[in-house]
């Protein structure tokens, strides 16, 4: 085994202890975290504005965390739902993991808080192997992005507890083979539930918040195949040593990104808490 393997592996084992001290300190409280994995431009600011949106509206105490390397447009659109909201700027890093997280929420999440969604880092890579001590892991995909976005990316989707695809308002110009796009899912993750959505026409809306909240009262969620496949953890792993990673430092760089302490940008510009204001959401895909 190769040192880049090793330190990869004992990450990742810091990271998970981290997710399950996490998940069970929100627990306690009676908050469930959602998990939201995708790609740049599929759509999942969009539909998760109108799911905070309807959260409000059916009086369920929700709140969101936004992930981006650079702006605060995401929360500027997620605050427009009139829930807490909060941007988390990476400065480059291409995913959040446990412990950065649970700082960010330390002292700014309601403690009434029922769902958490937290609105990763666009990348279907660096995220999929990081628990963040969600209930519920969602992956989405819109219709433009190809039916073999799921083999193309089989770990991120592998262990996806429900799959989404967004922008179906669109499907029929794109000429989106949605049959085709399931059997791609079933082969990577068996069984796993395949939504289909759209946030300008309202298909499939109120979903992802029903899907939560159900994972929340203790309703069994999905079990990925692939989650069952690694003793030490629960995510998939196949690079066996540099030569065969195409990002051999990705994971060593913890020490130089200091993810065992809060980054220096954190006091400054790196979260950005977005109070409930009285704007009405505007209609977005």
């Amino acid at each position: 085994m190769c040192r880049v393997v090793h330190l990869k592996q004992a990450v990742l084992a810091k990271n998970d202890f981290a997710a399950q001290a996490l998940r069970t300190g929100l627990a306690a409280r009676g908050t469930t975290v959602v998990n939201l994995l995708s790609s740049p431009g599929s759509g999942k600011t969009a539909l998760l504005e109108r799911e905070l949106g309807l959260a409000r509206e059916r009086g369920v105490p929700v709140a969101a965390l936004t992930a981006d390397l650079a702006t605060e447009n995401d929360a500027d659109r997620l605050a427009r739902s009139r829930v807490p909201v909060k941007q988390v700027l990476t400065d480059g890093l291409c995913h959040l993991e446990a412990g950065m997280l649970a700082r960010h929420l330390d002292g700014w999440l309601p403690e009434d808080t029922r769902l958490l969604f937290v609105e990763n880092v666009g990348n279907l890579v660096c995220p999929a192997t990081y628990d963040l001590g969600e209930s519920l892991r969602i992956v989405l995909a819109s219709v433009t992005e190809g039916e073999d976005k799921p083999l193309k990316y089989p770990t991120a989707f592998g262990l996806a507890q429900l799959v989404v695809v967004t922008k179906t308002d669109i499907a029929d110009a794109v000429e989106f083979d949605e049959a085709a796009f399931r059997e791609n899912v079933q082969q990577v993750n068996p069984g796993v539930e395949v939504l289909l959505t759209s946030a300008r026409t309202g298909e499939g809306v109120g979903a992802l918040l029903d899907r939560a909240l159900a994972a929340g009262d203790g309703e069994p969620v999905h079990v990925p195949v692939m989650a069952g496949q690694q003793p030490t953890h629960h995510h998939h792993h196949d690079h066996d040593c540099a030569a065969d990673d195409p990002h051999p430092t990705e994971h060593a760089h913890d020490a130089h990104h200091a993810h065992d302490a809060p980054p220096a940008h954190d006091a400054h510009h790196a979260s950005q808490d977005r109070r409930p204001s009285a704007a009405a959401p505007a209609a977005t895909r």
